[in-house]
Order: C-alpha cells, then sequence, then structure tokens
C-alpha cells in the first residue's frame, strides 16, 4: 500500500470512527424501541467499514465498538441494573461481561465483511443484494451473541434485574430491537453504503 493509498484509506477509516464515536456516546445513535428496549445504530458503522474498506477494517471497527460500549457500560450506563453484563465494573460482572461486549461486535465486521466480499465475487451486479444480506447476518449475529452470552453467563443475574422470565426477555429484545435494527442495517447498507461506494470507485 502506497503512501497514497494508506493516506485515503486512513481518512476513510478516521471518518467512519467519528461516526461510530458520535452513534455510541450521544442519542443520535440510539432509536426509541417499546418499554426499556433501545434500537441501536452503532453497528452500522462497523458494516459500512467493512462493506467499504475490507473485512479487516470492519473487524478493527468492531473492536473499537466493543470499547466504545465497554466505556458506556461502565461510566455513564443506560440501566445501571444490566451494566454487570456489559462490564466487570458492576457486581456480579466478571470476565465474560467483556466477551459480551467486545466479541459480537468484533463479529459484525468480520461477518458483513466476509460474506459481502465474497459473495461480490458471484455475481457484481447483485452488490446491493449482497450488501443487504451481509448487513442482516451481521446484525443478527450482534443480536445472538449478546443474548446468547447474557443468557449463558449471566441469565438468573439479568431476569431478576429486569423482573422478567430469560425467555420472554430474549424474545421480546429480539422482537423490538434485533428484527428492526437488522432492518435498519439492511436499508443503510442498500440505500447509503452502496451510493458511497459507487462515488468512491469513481473517484478513483
Amino acid at each position: 500500500m502506497n503512501v497514497r493509498r494508506k493516506t485515503y484509506f486512513l481518512t476513510q477509516f478516521s471518518i467512519m470512527l467519528a461516526i461510530e464515536a458520535v452513534f455510541c456516546f450521544t442519542p443520535l445513535g440510539s432509536l426509541p424501541a417499546l418499554g426499556p428496549i433501545v434500537m441501536t445504530m452503532a453497528h452500522i458503522p462497523v458494516i459500512f467499514t467493512a462493506i467499504l474498506l475490507g473485512t479487516g477494517a470492519g473487524t478493527l471497527m468492531g473492536a473499537f465498538a466493543g470499547l466504545f460500549s465497554f466505556i458506556v457500560w461502565t461510566f455513564m450506563p443506560p440501566n445501571p441494573m444490566i451494566a454487570f453484563a456489559f462490564t466487570p465494573v458492576f457486581p456480579p460482572g466478571n470476565a465474560f461481561s467483556l466477551l459480551i461486549t467486545f466479541v459480537p461486535r468484533i463479529l459484525v465486521g468480520t461477518v458483513s465483511g466476509l460474506i459481502y466480499h465474497r459473495c461480490k465475487k458471484i455475481g457484481k451486479n447483485k452488490e446491493w443484494l449482497w450488501a443487504g444480506i451481509a448487513a442482516v447476518l451481521g446484525t443478527a449475529m450482534n443480536t445472538a451473541g449478546v443474548l446468547g452470552g447474557i443468557a449463558l453467563f449471566f441469565g438468573d443475574a439479568y431476569a431478576g434485574a429486569l423482573g422478567a422470565v430469560l425467555s420472554f426477555i430474549i424474545r421480546y429484545t429480539v422482537l423490538t430491537s434485533g428484527v428492526p435494527e437488522a432492518v435498519l442495517a439492511a436499508l443503510a447498507a442498500v440505500l447509503i453504503c452502496m451510493p458511497i461506494k459507487r462515488a468512491l470507485v469513481q473517484r478513483k
């Protein structure tokens, strides 16, 4: 990678990182769902990065998303009662809290990037379709990773904190947050990310 290409790459990555920070640290990155559930858009810059800059860059952006999430839940938790699931600072949080916070976000970039760039080789005239599929599956990986990690490591404590049965919490979260987030990510990937990608290709 020559200096010009490296600078171009770092500029694009920095822009995506700035957007990720805005989505994570300000209300602009959250949309109201039902009840206490909030629909986040923090996964969208990760998906965009994976599509525009490659799987490795998307994976790295996912790691930053995990770091930002850890900072939020540690220092300004949206719901202190369940913060232990995302940071070991709040009891009974432990090392598994870090797994829940980091691994699903990292996999958003990895899964989205692998699916898009491999499927693109099958049919370049269907890039918009691959982008939509990559966004949905990347988002689903995040939802499944977070909820699965909570159920596996903190099921009873999490359900007790919210005063509901864990199976109900999982179904409720998937329907009110997970599905809308996947749909939103797919629309953003097709309607925003792909035009950006075409514009960047034309500039080259």
